[in-house]
């Protein structure tokens, strides 16, 4: 019988909802201080996760869970591109479905 292998899950800061890592959208913020998003989920740095949907990225940001969870506040562009993120993994089917 085969080993079964364990899959890493985060929660989602906008749902809340529990998911495995590579279904959902990382953002960190590197020891520098630096906030980026983070493709690879291997960055070093504080991470923190929201599903592929623009829906739970609104109510992230409106509950300033990014901002929480990464301790530092989290600028506009970053934001835009997150959705930008988002919007693309849509589109090209990746968004963890």
């Amino acid at each position: 019988m085969g080993k079964v292998r364990h899959v890493p899950e985060r929660m989602c800061l906008g749902c809340r909802a529990k998911r495995p890592k590579r279904e959902l959208v990382r953002v960190v913020r590197t020891p520098a201080g630096e906030v980026l998003i983070d493709p690879t989920g291997k960055r070093s740095g504080r991470g923190a996760y929201v599903c592929p949907q623009e829906e739970c990225l609104r109510k992230a940001i409106k509950h300033k869970a990014l901002e929480r969870a990464l301790t530092v506040s989290v600028g506009t562009e970053l934001l835009a591109a997150l959705a930008e993120q988002i919007r693309d993994r849509k589109g090209t089917g990746n968004g963890g479905e």
